[in-house]
């Protein structure tokens, strides 16, 4: 099956940026008389833009990001230990057919999941696959990213490619999806499904416990204690479990107490009102740590409060928004895990499998932090969405005449 858009009303969800551009060409007296020339030439151009908007900082796609430092997770013969095999990773140089993928995102509301899309649509458009990516819209809105992959999949495509919305949560869908003989990977989250084709991520506890191994090397045991509220992101995602786990096995080794844990969606509105009430509860807190989106947050409520001396703030993973904090001294330090190498890695392993070649089953970015010593000098463009980049839902589509 041919994946196309056989309308307007189809490039809704192709591209962020044009769903405004849809809506205003809707409302207009033209588009209501349902010109079938009018409304083929109006779709054609609307994608065109699209990917001049979505894509247009391409050219910093086209530096080869490969060879890139990887680990890849090997157990012993017993599963009780694990050791990390460091290589270097090198993508596959085309394919030997314009493969169709799904991409499922929990959402697009911030920085971290804009870097992934750059790096799977760039990945895609590099190697001439075709891509339909899908947002939920959120943490809470599990039964939605369900439905989506459920019905990008009826309309016909070679792999699927998830960021999950929960741990657990997908493992019959992805039952299902594997079961009509269709590769499905794990991106970025993390799913407890034993039948997955392959995982590109980072350990999350290991995001977690750099965080917190930060903070604690600050406060060693036998000093002043440091006094700390910790916001790890929404308590069902799989990410969020493992990287709790891994900030307060990091704290226990310094001289620190932790005053509150607060779960939440990374909407910003939602750490903000996480935010006040635990600065009103604990005016004494030494330290605010957690999710890229509380600490861009936290900067401007400590600001506004007056707090910004007092209360130092560390994120476990890593944004634009962290890299200026960090530039300006705003935030003392984040770990980074390459969003945007994770996403292209995820569409490699999903052309490898799809043709047959060598892939490895579970890969990801060796993890080091970044603060004010190494700022300029880390490589923002395994990180980080280049200046311009916009939301891309598609890549490599066809047009059809209706």
């Amino acid at each position: 099956m041919t994946d196309s858009f056989t309308n307007l009303s189809d490039l809704r969800n192709s591209n962020g940026a044009l769903h405004y551009v849809y809506k205003a060409l809707r409302e207009s007296k033209v588009l209501r008389k349902r010109n079938p020339g009018l409304q083929k030439l109006a779709a054609q151009a609307v994608l065109l833009m699209g990917f001049s908007v979505g894509l247009s900082s391409h050219a910093w796609a086209e530096n080869p990001w490969y060879p890139f430092p990887v680990e890849i997770p090997i157990k012993n013969e017993t599963n009780t230990a694990v050791t990390k095999l460091a290589v270097d990773y090198t993508p596959v140089s085309g394919t030997e057919k314009p493969w169709k993928l799904c991409v499922s995102f929990p959402h697009m509301k911030d920085s971290y999941w804009l870097a992934v899309n750059f790096g799977v649509a760039t990945e895609v458009k590099r190697l001439g696959a075709r891509m339909r990516l899908f947002q939920a819209g959120g943490y809470d809105n599990l039964a939605t990213q369900i439905r989506q992959i459920r019905e990008c999949v009826a309309s016909g495509t070679d792999g699927v490619i998830i960021g999950a919305i929960s741990f657990d949560g997908l493992n019959d869908l992805v039952k299902e999806i594997r079961d009509a003989g269709i590769p499905v990977i794990d991106v970025i989250n993390g799913m407890s499904s034993d039948v997955l084709s392959a995982r590109s991520l980072v350990s999350f506890e290991e995001m977690g416990y750099r965080a917190g191994e930060y903070i604690a090397q600050r406060h060693p045991k036998g000093g002043p204690v440091a006094k700390i509220a910790w916001f790890p992101g929404p308590k069902d995602a799989g990410w969020v479990k493992v990287g709790d786990s891994g900030f307060k096995k990091a704290i226990a080794n310094g001289s620190v107490e932790l005053l509150a844990t607060r779960y939440g969606d990374t909407g910003k509105r939602a750490q903000t009102a996480l935010l006040e009430e635990v600065l009103e509860a604990h005016p004494d807190l030494d330290y605010i740590a957690g999710t890229a989106v509380t600490a861009a947050a936290a900067v401007k409520v400590l600001r506004l409060r007056g707090s910004q001396k007092q209360v130092k703030v560390v994120a476990y993973y890593f944004t634009p928004d962290v890299y200026r904090g960090i530039k300006r001294g705003h935030i003392l330090a984040a770990p980074t895990d390459s969003a945007v190498i994770q996403g292209r890695i995820a569409v490699d392993q999903a052309i490898r499998i799809l043709e047959g070649k060598p892939y490895h089953k579970q890969v990801g970015p060796k993890i080091y932090v970044i603060d004010q010593q190494n700022i300029n000098s880390f490589d923002r463009s395994t990180s980080l969405a280049p200046s311009g980049f916009r939301a891309t839902y598609s890549t490599n589509v066809r047009l059809n005449e209706e």
